[in-house]
């Protein structure tokens, strides 16, 4: 992959404190991305070390390569993080089993997806981030595969 070089500032944002809230804000992921492209335009330890942070544990990819891009254009030497195909967040599909079971068991998939992004902004946004254009089917292949709420 080539990178593209460009210009970055060695001092501090203005709105340092601003950016590290975005960077670190789980429940959306195009907020941290965002921060993370805002901060490759300020080369100090404190944006390199966020930098680092969400380039090693974001678990939007694109987030870490933006990550990963600020920091090689910095000169830093670092290796970029496999991607994870596997559980994002832990234990999503037992959160997604538990919200389908809250609901009447004639609810939608529309009603459950709505439940998810209330519940659970944070797997919402990040899977939705991570799977792009697959989100949909993805989230409904996981609602239709979850068992159904059962009379006791």
């Amino acid at each position: 992959m080539k990178l593209t070089q460009h210009n970055y500032t060695e001092e501090t944002p203005p709105n340092y404190e601003e950016l590290k809230k975005a960077a670190n804000r789980m429940a959306n992921w195009k907020e941290r991305l965002a921060a993370v492209e805002e901060l490759g335009n300020w080369k100090t330890e404190q944006t390199i070390s966020i930098l680092l942070n969400r380039m090693n544990n974001d678990p939007v990819y694109q987030v870490q390569e933006a990550a990963y891009n600020a920091l090689r254009n910095f000169g830093e030497n670092v290796e970029m993080p496999e991607r994870n195909e596997y559980e994002l967040i832990k234990d999503t599909d037992k959160v997604l089993v538990r919200i389908k079971k809250s609901l009447p068991a004639d609810h939608s998939y529309e009603d459950f997806k709505m439940k998810l992004q209330k519940m659970r902004s944070d797997i919402y946004d990040t899977y939705k981030g991570d799977k792009g254009e697959d989100f949909e089917a993805w989230l409904q292949a996981r609602w239709e595969a979850a068992p159904v709420r059962t009379k006791r």
